[in-house]
């Protein structure tokens, strides 16, 4: 049986109905709430990332192309939802990231037979950056991400995510 992996793109409070929030985002939130669920019954691994940034945001390129200030370590917008990271887990990982992917996924020597399920914000920023950094590092793995447990930016882009990703030979369901 192939172990499952789920995750958690940065369900953070400033993409979800703070700084960068959306309608998209809150309206997902129950559903990733009831996904997270169904992998800790199961007793799989659950990996969040966390979007962060420092101080120096503004100065970024990111902060030069986005010019609003988010998820800056420490604050209640940086946090992830509450009630989403489960209390007293033992295979949960949280991921602080300072740009769109996170570029140490090779470090956890994932097996052949792992499967990946990605699910969070936004579709076409954060969600497809690791799911293509995933199928880089682990090009005959499953990765699959849950189009109903992801929101973009806007609805146009959260579906153009989509397509490319399975241009990109990533499952969507």
């Amino acid at each position: 049986m192939s172990e499952r992996v789920l995750i958690v793109i940065d369900m953070q409070n400033d993409f979800i109905d703070a700084a960068l929030g959306t309608k998209e985002a809150v309206a997902i939130v129950d559903d990733v709430k009831k996904k997270i669920e169904e992998y800790v019954s199961r007793g799989d691994e659950v990996i969040f990332t966390r979007d962060t940034h420092q101080e120096d945001y503004m100065n970024t390129n990111e902060g030069k192309h986005l010019p609003v200030p988010h998820c800056m370590e420490g604050t209640d917008g940086w946090q992830i939802r509450e009630g989403l990271v489960p209390e007293d887990y033992e295979k949960l990982t949280i991921i602080d990231k300072p740009n769109f992917g996170f570029y140490g996924w090779d470090a956890f020597e994932f097996s052949e037979d792992t499967e990946f399920e990605l699910i969070g914000l936004c579709t076409d920023i954060c969600v497809t950056s690791n799911a293509i950094l995933l199928k880089t590092f682990y090009p005959e793995n499953m990765v699959k991400v849950d189009s109903k447990c992801c929101a973009g930016v806007t609805p146009e882009s959260h579906d153009a995510a989509l397509l490319t990703m399975k241009m990109c030979q990533v499952d969507v369901i």
